[in-house]
């Protein structure tokens, strides 16, 4: 029996997923829908540790199988007053839209895949904030076994603080059994800020009710320094399985209904799912999602492999190997850091957090490098991330001459926040992700409608933006910074693609006009920032170097302001002054922002200085020393994050994508 045993797992191994193999991560997703439910193994081993949501606090989720008389824990850690033993993780794999565990259980093996089927292009199924969980059982040995599966999940996804009292019932929906947890107090949008969690809504774990299956609420005695208190766990008992070569398998759905996801301007907005049910009628309920969700789940399945195949081949022939497995690890991150819902004015609004940043909402400098993602796979989400920021301009709310930093701190967008504006760096964002969605929508209208606002930005970085005063731009954190060369560019390349889309509305004379201005200051910049061999960090300094990551928008819109010869001098630059972890964002220290270093890697042609560049990235990312969602700021030298994890911006990482798309280099 041990040999054959020895050889399943031998087999097994041979036979692990190939197709876009991601091993390693600093955490790996497992339940990702937004800010509030996004629940994540900080641990390459499911079972080595409890699952935390992205900010660090245990949210369990909890499984053992008992294969004949043997019980074996496959998620969580070992408990007190259990005689299990662990399952032997044989191998993680992470895909675009699910991440896949292999266990050998004694004789059973079990494969283990979490299901966030967040498709771009769907906005009902991307809205559903519903998780599927498949066991598959298969015989190992050629012999015949009995298992059962146990399954938990922490009342706790549903409370910001593990001692807050929670209510918990049983139900049923259709063909489904379900458990739910809720606090009692259901503080609806009480709380802003940044390390918090949803305390109000309902949790739901359900599964295909059929005889033998077993839902109860199970109550653990917790001790905290001073305090005791129970916390609820909702428990899944399957029934016995006879498992041999045919792979048997069992399903369960964790769900979450918020009821309202965020604030607008003091308007409780309700989650895009509610307000837009499938097949008619006026609103959905939690029950009847859930039952359309396991009337899909083949064809979710279905849907979710192709995407997964289709995106990572496509990645691999824009940058590679590498580059493919980078945008797998940022597909699900940057998309549960967002909201959707819909505005009171009917607008899409897909709102994002500023995740252990400052929890600001909809940062118009967050969204920038968010772009490329949507940009590729559906620029109405970008519309929804812009539509917010135009219409607190346009209803007079912000009077300023310039666009505003946020909309206020998650989840109440009631307006800015933030202590300080960015006048440059917000109207040069605001201006070039509208022609993004031009350029991707291969239509004008969007920028029509907002024309009026747009052209008040286009004419203030005409005034200001070429040589900015002492002001802040996107990395904030480096500090304030005048005359900054890269902050010019964003200016240049923003007046130049707003004479590109007036172009494109009919309006030739303004075309003319800004097209020419851009132009002739991109030749002005080249003198001022010139330092021999690059182009320096401010115009006043030779002496410095930065990333000219702003000027990856010249080369997408192909608008052709900067000659090649700047392209190539600034990437031959960067290619001597690398470390282990990545290019320094500019002279002043050896951190980097890791979704510039993706644009800045874009400026480049040739294949072999693109993965030049973008390795050490990848070195960050599979072999980086901290155990948290991926940070888009860390140390070059040694690999350390500096600040921020699971942020939105590492949908960046697709721009060499979207500039293959577009422009087929």
């Amino acid at each position: 029996m041990a040999k054959n045993i020895q050889l399943a797992v031998l087999i097994s191994f041979l036979f692990q997923p190939v197709f876009g193999q991601l091993r390693h991560l600093p955490a790996y997703p497992l339940i990702t829908h937004d800010t509030y439910f996004s629940v994540w193994s900080f641990n390459d081993t499911l079972n080595a540790q409890e699952t935390r949501h992205w900010t660090g606090k245990q949210q369990p989720l909890r499984g053992t199988l008992t294969v004949d008389s043997t019980s074996y824990y496959f998620a969580g850690p070992a408990q007190q007053a259990t005689q299990a033993q662990p399952a032997t993780q044989e191998w993680v794999d992470v895909k675009a839209t699910q991440t896949q565990y292999h266990f050998v259980c004694g004789g059973v093996d079990l494969t283990l895949t979490f299901t966030s089927p967040l498709l771009l292009s769907d906005l009902s199924l991307l809205s559903r904030p519903v998780t599927y969980i498949s066991f598959r059982l298969r015989s190992n040995d050629g012999a015949i076994h009995k298992a059962r599966i146990f399954f938990d999940v922490a009342g706790l996804l549903a409370a910001n603080t593990p001692d807050q009292p929670l209510r918990t019932s049983h139900g049923s929906a259709g063909p489904l059994s379900f458990l739910k947890a809720g606090t009692r107090e259901q503080a609806v949008l009480q709380k802003k800020g940044d390390d918090l969690r949803i305390d109000w809504g309902w949790l739901y774990v359900a599964a295909p009710a059929e005889k033998g299956l077993g839902q109860q609420v199970r109550q653990e005695y917790i001790t905290d320094r001073d305090t005791a208190f129970y916390r609820p766990y909702l428990s899944t008992t399957y029934p016995i399985v006879t498992v041999g070569e045919d792979p048997v398998e069992k399903i369960a759905m964790i769900a979450y209904d918020e009821l309202y996801s965020v604030e607008f301007f003091h308007q409780k907005l309700q989650p895009w799912w509610r307000t837009h049910p499938e097949g008619g009628g006026k609103k959905t309920t939690m029950e009847s999602l859930l039952q359309q969700s396991y009337k899909d789940y083949d064809h979710v399945l279905s849907r979710c492999d192709t995407f997964n195949k289709t995106m990572y081949a496509a990645a691999l022939d824009a940058g590679g190997d590498h580059y493919a497995q980078l945008c797998v690890a940022a597909y699900r991150q940057s998309i549960a850091a967002h909201a959707l819902t819909m505005s009171p004015q009917g607008d899409i609004l897909f709102l994002s957090k500023e995740n252990f940043s400052n929890g600001s909402i909809n940062t118009v400098d967050v969204t920038y490098p968010s772009a490329p993602l949507y940009l590729l796979y559906n620029p109405k989400l970008l519309e929804g991330m812009l539509n917010g920021n135009f219409y607190y301009t346009e209803s007079g709310r912000w009077t300023k001459p310039f666009a505003a930093h946020d909309l206020g701190t998650y989840p109440l967008a009631d307006g800015q926040t933030y202590g300080e504006d960015m006048p440059v760096e917000e109207c040069g964002n605001m201006i070039l992700c509208t022609a993004g969605i031009v350029r991707a929508e291969n239509s004008a209208d969007y920028a029509k409608r907002h024309w009026a606002t747009l052209s008040t930005w286009a004419h203030y970085l005409g005034q200001y933006g070429f040589d900015p005063v002492n002001q802040l731009c996107t990395d904030d954190f480096a500090g304030h910074l005048a005359r900054n060369a890269n902050l010019s560019i964003k200016a240049i390349v923003a007046l130049g693609a707003y004479g590109w889309m007036a172009g494109q509305l009919g309006q030739l004379d303004t075309a003319s006009k800004y097209q020419a201005l851009a132009k002739t200051l991109a030749a002005r910049w080249m003198t001022m920032a010139g330092a021999g061999d690059h182009y320096a960090l401010t115009f006043d300094n030779k002496d410095t170097w930065s990333q000219k990551y702003n000027l990856v928008w010249d080369k997408l819109l192909d608008l052709g302001l900067f000659p090649p010869e700047v392209y190539q001098k600034e990437v031959a630059w960067y290619l001597k002054h690398q470390n282990s972890f990545g290019l320094p964002l500019d002279s002043r220290a050896t951190y980097t922002k890791s979704d510039w270093v993706l644009w800045t890697a874009t400026l480049t042609d040739k294949p072999s200085d693109f993965q030049a560049i973008t390795d050490p990235i990848y070195n960050f990312i599979t072999n980086g020393p901290d155990r948290v969602p991926l940070s888009d700021w860390h140390q070059t030298t040694d690999g350390h994050k500096v600040g921020f994890q699971a942020r939105s911006v590492v949908g960046g990482y697709f721009i060499r994508l979207l500039d293959y798309q577009w422009n087929k280099r």
